[in-house]
């Protein structure tokens, strides 16, 4: 039975290739500290696994997260040289391969989708190939592995090993994760915050605050209180679904859902969008705003988020009015 620890000791084994790539490039400025966060984030990967089934302490994975934040604060993580193709020969390879650069990426969401909606109907020695809830994680890691397959074979990128080689996607993705860096981290620690936060009740906090500050018996404030608080949230830990179980703890349920009897779904759906207004708006959702800007070597890494918070801000406003006259 496939489960999906397989997928995560996966993404630790790239993590750690990475890792073995980067110490082996004598001529990188951050070498030493750059291998060290990606390998140890690698092998907390391997790790977790003990620690989800008991058999390890969980207090060695804090310690590693502390490790890497003291190695990315000190910026002891940085950027190699980036040893890829010129502008010159991109434009050549576009010409010459066309719409057919498309069909890795296409491979993807295809076979994850396939294997969602397939897999948890095989059976083997009358025992379910994939382990309940497991379907979507398999797929995506099977859909990556068929894509790199079917990348190699229809691009067959130059190597000095025997073509095709592992050696350039590897060269390239470490040339894409270096020029996110510590951020591609941002959106796994921020949704544990959010777990932290539900945990520790600042929801039941917040909706303590929100019913001092809510006028009774005013239904558009309070609609505008759970649009606003959800944005607010996301603005500040970066992810809408680490802030909706605190905004729908202390003002969704028991105000909009339980004193003005609203409907929950098109509440916590629309309650949702609102979260994503605020992650246009932040820094905190690195993977949204401050990765493209990286990839694409913009001169400003916010200009995403500038060019965003028009359309964050009307979208917020929409919300707050749909959500008043569609869900009471």
């Amino acid at each position: 039975m496939l489960t999906a620890e397989w997928l995560y000791w996966l993404i630790g084994a790239f993590f750690v290739a990475i890792a073995v790539h980067i110490l082996r490039d004598t001529e990188h400025p951050r070498r030493l500290g750059s291998a060290a966060f990606w390998g140890l984030l690698g092998i907390s990967f391997f790790y977790g696994t003990f620690v989800q089934s008991g058999q390890a302490p969980a207090w060695l994975l804090g310690i590693v997260v502390l490790v890497m934040v003291a190695l990315a604060g000190f910026g002891r993580v940085g950027r190699g040289k980036a040893g890829t193709t010129t502008p010159e020969e991109r434009t050549s390879l576009a010409e010459r391969f066309g719409n057919k650069l498309f069909v890795p990426a296409l491979v993807v969401p295809i076979v994850a989708v396939l294997i969602a909606l397939v897999g948890p109907l095989i059976s083997i020695g009358g025992e379910p190939l994939l382990a309940e809830g497991s379907a979507t994680l398999t797929g995506l890691g099977i859909s990556a592995i068929v894509a790199l397959v079917v990348a190699m074979r229809l691009l067959r990128p130059p190597s000095p090993a025997a073509p095709p080689s592992l050696g350039v996607p590897l060269r390239e993705s470490s040339r894409l994760l270096e020029a996110i860096g510590w951020a591609a981290l941002l959106p796994q620690m921020l949704s544990t915050l959010g777990s932290l936060f539900t945990q520790a009740g600042v929801g039941k906090a917040v909706g303590t605050i929100a019913g001092w500050v809510l006028p009774e018996g005013s239904l558009l404030a309070a609609v505008a209180v759970y649009a606003i608080g959800m944005a607010a949230f996301t603005v500040i830990m970066g992810n809408a679904f680490a802030a909706f179980p605190i905004m729908t703890a202390a003002v969704g349920w028991p105000v909009l859902v339980q004193t003005f009897g609203g409907a929950p779904a098109p509440i916590f759906a629309i309650g949702m969008l609102s979260g994503f207004c605020g992650t246009l708006a932040t820094p905190m959702a690195a993977n949204f705003n401050l990765v493209p800007a990286a990839l694409l070597e913009m001169k400003d890494k916010y200009g995403p988020i500038k060019a965003q918070l028009p359309t964050a801000g009307l979208v917020l406003l929409v919300n707050m009015g749909v959500m008043y006259v569609v869900a009471f």
